[in-house]
């Protein structure tokens, strides 16, 4: 399988880096990447081949798309046309499978994708949905290369993909939120910060890590850790009557809208 990357950024490295720590071969890896600097960087940190964009997608089997949504549409528009058996994979956020396929001149194999940052760091969980012209071989295919940053979960609808948006792409800074209040707190409470930051990491940390390996409902872990009338219970209390779960579902959904006007925006516009 050769792949072509028509972007450089920071999730093309993250995927990349990953490939090649699983033993894809780096021959079969090229990237198209505007900028000077970061063309040179990739070439020397991976070993991959650079080309221009027409070259990344005609020599490819696999066509990922990692450019900022708002130059997708050009990007494709501008490409020679693909041959029929390419699997387009995107990756930019917002931008819905049926435009990518039009922009492409109706090509039909496309998988459009949502990682999320922890990617970076191999501790990634993508969302895909594919058109219903992908067969299961070409599924197989996506499923492969970003299960090379992490986890995968597929969809059954292009909404879906907003709504995975919203929880997993979007959820990271929910997350960072939720730690930097904890740690401020921490320091309110009298802890130096350095204690507090490895206290508050080290607690989320450790509470994904039994949430995914405990088989047990994440609010029977809870009850576990509340004691009738103890310190837990007490802070749960607060929190409960702060708003924090109707919160927490405000941002979700506020999340989905916004993802799925943006595809309504960046899809607008033909070639």
């Amino acid at each position: 399988m050769k792949l072509g990357f028509i972007g450089g950024g920071n999730m093309a490295a993250a995927m990349i880096g990953g490939l090649l720590q699983k033993g894809f071969a780096r021959q079969d890896i090229v990237v198209a990447e505007q900028q000077a600097d970061r063309r040179a960087w990739m070439a020397s940190e991976f070993g991959v081949n650079v080309v221009d964009m027409a070259g990344a997608a005609l020599a490819a089997d696999v066509v990922v798309l990692a450019v900022k949504p708002q130059q997708l549409r050009g990007v494709l528009c501008d490409l020679p046309p693909l041959r029929p058996e390419q699997l387009i994979v995107s990756i930019a956020a917002g931008a819905r499978a049926d435009d990518i396929s039009r922009w492409l001149r109706g090509h039909p194999i496309v998988v459009r994708a949502m990682p999320n940052t922890p990617a970076l760091v191999g501790a990634g969980i993508t969302g895909l949905y594919a058109l219903p012209s992908v067969n299961e071989a070409r599924k197989a295919q996506a499923t492969q290369l970003l299960e090379a940053v992490g986890g995968v979960v597929w969809v059954d609808s292009e909404a879906q993909i907003d709504a995975v948006t919203a929880i997993s792409g979007s959820g990271p800074a929910y997350v960072f939120l939720f730690i930097e209040a904890l740690q401020q707190a921490a320091i309110d409470l009298g802890l130096p910060a350095e204690t507090a930051r490895q206290l508050t990491l080290h607690t989320f940390l450790g509470a994904s890590a039994l949430a995914i390996k405990d088989k047990s409902s994440v609010a029977e872990l809870r009850a576990r850790v509340t004691s009738k009338g103890g310190t837990t219970e007490r802070g749960l209390l607060a929190l409960e009557e702060g708003g924090v779960k109707y919160v927490i579902g405000l941002a979700a959904r506020a999340a989905a809208e916004r993802a799925q006007e943006m595809g309504v925006l960046l899809g607008k516009d033909g070639c």
